[in-house]
């Protein structure tokens, strides 16, 4: 049996670090002061890297030094790894000084703009950002936030979770629709019309109305394309109240439909990796929806 050949040693961030700093200083004399290192061992961290490649990265001369074409390639990709690893340090080291909360359509609806400036004031430590992101845990399985609030069914088997607050149910039309000169509109009304449903997102469905009563539906995947739709004036959509204070575009109106459930609102978070600040987020939030009532 043939001997194994020995296995070439790993990658190590200092490889790409040595190769960076001497194309950036010109020299090895340079780049052995800015890494605090001697000449030689900066001469034998890039003989390491050349073997580990198997290609030249650098012509060197008496004066100059300057990347083969291979070694521009290799150099793009260095400080492309190097700046991603200096990212996940900057991530770990700030992640309990930043919370995010995501949402798909509309953060906390008219409570938005106050949780913020009462999270400001009472956790200034803690920089706060809203994402919207448009997936049913509005970013959080995607790992782009920390908390998410959802105005769906929450998937119990993966999140843990806290019912904030409840919004009533708004009936989306065109400004110029018969149904924008009433105060409120009834469920029977709505399934005589097209309904513009967010398959993925949206805290409406079919379920609202008898299986034998319900109204045609026309599907879409994001807000834009929901107030779109229902602008022509062909088609309408049930909404929560956070939609009608997020949404306010022209040609569009809201009103009130009367004989709706309400929609339950909650933050979920993940359950083996909570955000120090959650509970924190979720007093606030219910301390919101508890003062200002629901509409």
């Amino acid at each position: 049996m043939e001997p194994k050949p020995p296995p070439h040693p790993d990658l190590e961030l200092r490889h790409l670090r040595c190769l960076v700093a001497i194309v950036d200083t010109g020299s090895f004399t340079d780049a052995a002061i800015e890494l605090g290192v001697s000449q030689a061992a900066v001469s034998r961290t890039l003989r390491a890297l050349e073997t580990l490649l198997g290609i030249r990265l650098l012509h060197r001369t008496s004066r100059t030094v300057t990347p083969t074409t291979a070694g521009v390639q290799v150099l793009a990709r260095a400080r492309y790894v190097l700046a991603g690893a200096e990212e996940l340090v900057r991530e770990a080291a700030t992640g309990h000084t930043r919370l995010r909360i995501g949402h798909a359509w509309s953060a906390m609806g008219r409570h938005t703009a106050e949780f913020q400036r009462r999270w400001h004031a009472r956790h200034p430590d803690v920089e706060l950002h809203l994402i919207r992101h448009n997936t049913p845990t509005g970013g959080l399985a995607e790992g782009l936030c920390d908390l998410a609030v959802v105005r769906t069914p929450v998937d119990v088997r993966r999140y843990d979770h806290a019912l904030v607050g409840h919004e009533t149910r708004y009936v989306a039309m065109a400004a110029d629709d018969p149904w924008a000169r009433r105060r409120t509109v009834g469920l029977d009304e709505i399934r005589e019309r097209v309904l513009v449903v967010d398959r993925g997102t949206g805290s409406t469905t079919v379920d609202l109305w008898p299986e034998e009563a319900r109204p045609a539906v026309r599907y879409i995947h994001d807000v834009d394309d929901w107030l779109a739709a229902i602008a022509t004036g062909r088609r309408v959509g049930v909404t929560p109240h956070a939609t009608v204070t997020q949404y306010r575009r022209d040609g569009i109106v809201y009103r009130r439909v009367r004989d709706a459930p309400p929609v339950p609102v909650h933050l979920i978070w993940r359950r083996h990796d909570p955000h120090p600040a959650t509970h924190a987020a979720v007093a606030l939030l219910g301390e919101l929806y508890r003062e200002r009532g629901r509409l």
